[in-house]
């Protein structure tokens, strides 16, 4: 029994220790990760478009301008070439001659034809002439071209624009894990919630602990990832967000918590990644946020301040405690210790009331004399006494 209740007294509180640990995840969820030595970089090439969302809004912004001023740019050449090379600026005052395009007297108004033609102005004082086959034929490629160029760069702004990582933004973690009891088990739990009126579809959660490890084998693995059951084989990793919800790993033989205790768990070294997915109801898009809680995150016996309250007609989340937590009576030993300390007081209660049983019967069988002791023996045993016509045979 002294090893029961040194197993569920909470122990002397040890100052957490400060960690110079570098972050995988941070916290609005960007990955601490970046490429290099990446020598076939013409990989990227291959899907420009992806390529051009990914830039920074400065890089995105200087290619859509570059993207319309180098082609007008270069059909302006063209335009002023064509007119060079067929004399129409050495008849600029000859009425008699027929130019390629009217009123087209050198690269200028050359550069400014190009604009209208690619976007469909049309002031009417410049245009070409049913004399330049050539003309033409230009006239036609840079229409096509600019149609291209058009879908293109107001696509890749278009999804820069309406990406789904703007969306995550509100899309809230709690600052803390913490480590409780939850119906008579320990539980490593977190909070998020949704800021936003509109909800997340089919929102779910997924969690990950990152920590270095280190085979049988000997190979060294610094950044290994193993799952954290929240919920998948029940369904509870499916969330209905609409208010903030807590979310809860139970920390049970399979979890890689189970034998570590709150000293333990104080001196370890890991990062626990924590990934919500969903849709987003206005726009259909798939979006995902993402957090982490270091060692030094991870509150052992707190719980969350309930942020939920019942108005008039209505509920409402109090965002302002979000993030806070209050201390609850929580044992220190890993739930392994925990759970043989239960089963130990299991099998103790399992024992101790048949005894208390025989100990009674026996003092009513005695009683009663030898015939009823025999009868105590046999309820005593667990089997009733047999029928009347079986004791005369």
């Amino acid at each position: 029994m002294a090893q029961e209740n040194a197993a569920f007294s909470p122990g002397p509180e040890e100052p957490p220790r400060r960690r110079g640990r570098q972050r995988y995840v941070e916290k609005d969820g960007r990955c601490n990760v970046q490429q290099g030595n990446v020598r076939e970089t013409y990989r990227y090439l291959t899907d420009l478009f992806t390529t051009l969302v990914d830039l920074q809004w400065r890089l995105s912004l200087l290619f859509f301008v570059l993207a319309y001023a180098l082609t007008w740019l270069f059909f302006g050449a063209i335009w002023w070439l064509i007119a060079y090379g067929r004399g129409d600026l050495e008849h600029l005052e000859d009425t008699a001659w027929t130019p390629c395009v009217n009123n087209l007297n050198g690269f200028v108004a050359a550069f400014l034809f190009s604009i209208e033609t690619e976007t469909t102005i049309g002031y009417g004082h410049r245009v070409i002439t049913d004399q330049c086959p050539e003309g033409i034929v230009l006239l036609l490629l840079q229409a096509i071209l600019g149609s291209m160029v058009n879908a293109f760069m107001v696509g890749c702004m278009f999804v820069k624009i309406s990406q789904p990582n703007k969306r995550a933004a509100t899309l809230v973690f709690s600052s803390h894990a913490v480590v409780s009891l939850r119906d008579g088990r320990l539980c490593l739990m977190f909070r998020v919630g949704d800021l936003r009126s509109s909800h997340i579809v089919e929102a779910s959660i997924r969690a990950k602990l990152i920590r270095s490890r280190q085979t049988l084998e000997g190979e060294f693995i610094p950044l290994h990832q193993t799952d954290l059951s929240v919920g998948f084989d029940t369904g509870d990793d499916r969330l209905f967000l609409v208010s903030p919800l807590v979310i809860s790993h139970e920390i049970d033989a399979a979890s890689p918590f189970w034998e570590a205790s709150r000293r333990a768990l104080e001196r370890d070294d890991f990062e626990i990644v924590v990934i919500l997915e969903g849709m987003v109801e206005a726009t259909g898009m798939t979006c995902q946020a993402r957090s982490s809680y270091l060692v030094d995150e991870v509150l052992w016996g707190h719980r969350f301040t309930s942020v939920l309250t019942l108005e008039d007609g209505f509920y409402e989340v109090d965002y302002a405690s979000f993030h806070e937590t209050f201390e609850v009576p929580t044992p220190s030993c890993s739930a392994r210790e925990l759970a043989e300390a239960a089963a130990r007081l299991d099998a103790h209660l399992y024992w101790s009331i048949p005894s208390r049983l025989d100990e009674k019967v026996e003092e009513e069988g005695s009683g009663e004399g030898a015939g009823g002791d025999a009868e105590a023996d046999k309820e005593q045993n667990g089997r009733l006494p047999p029928p009347e016509s079986e004791s005369k045979v």
